[in-house]
């Protein structure tokens, strides 16, 4: 079976590789098909095309996809590429001048680039959560430390995840709630959360972040 040039040409007029937006397989089966350089006045987008598969030549057997697609340019009749390809050289310019050879790199950079940002675009992103414990002082040893906690609890902010809780002693009969917590950092302020403890005056003397960890 042989390339059908023609159609390759058609198909390339408007598209940058055999299948998808990145070099794949389809592209390497197609590019080994090709005996010479083609004509870049007889095919000039299968000549540009040529050349920058060419240059992913190091890359060829790691690039994704199969071939199958890359069957599709493929018929029975026979094309006539090598005559093409063997024109003289005072009416073929192989290699074009340098201003096609910027506007192509270019073009291939910004394809480079296109398929980068989308890639980035389309992983997920990284929530940071932190891990707080909190500790919460009553007024003194007569405070309802249940109600305490309770109250503490009834605080809900998106991004706040309460966790476990114990009472730990402080002195003359006075115990303090260390409650753990977990946040999403760009959700939660905690000062804005110790501001909201503040409000239940009733029970809470003062706050304080013991401790914190990045998860």
């Amino acid at each position: 079976m042989s390339l059908d040039f023609t159609k390759l040409e058609s198909h390339l007029a408007s598209r940058s590789y055999v299948e998808g937006y990145t070099p794949s397989q389809a592209d390497v089966h197609v590019f080994k098909a090709i005996t010479s350089v083609p004509s870049a006045s007889a095919y000039p987008h299968i000549a540009r095309w040529y050349t920058h598969i060419a240059s992913y030549a190091s890359e060829h057997a790691s690039l994704p996809g199969s071939s199958t697609a890359g069957e599709a340019f493929f018929g029975t009749a026979a094309a006539a590429p090598a005559a093409a390809a063997e024109e003289d050289d005072d009416e073929v310019d192989l290699f074009g001048s340098d201003d096609e050879e910027d506007a192509e790199a270019e073009r291939i950079k910004a394809e480079r680039v296109a398929a980068y940002q989308a890639k980035k675009a389309n992983k997920p992103k990284t929530i940071a959560k932190s891990v707080v414990t909190l500790e919460v002082k009553p007024w003194d040893d007569e405070t309802d430390m249940a109600a305490l906690e309770e109250s503490v609890r009834s605080i809900e902010m998106e991004g706040l995840v309460w966790g476990a809780s114990k009472l730990v002693p402080v002195g003359y009969g006075v115990r303090k709630l260390q409650i753990t917590l977990v946040v999403e950092d760009e959700l939660v302020s905690l000062d804005d959360l110790q501001e909201k403890i503040a409000e239940f005056e009733d029970y809470v003397q003062s706050s304080d972040i013991a401790a914190m960890q990045k998860l």
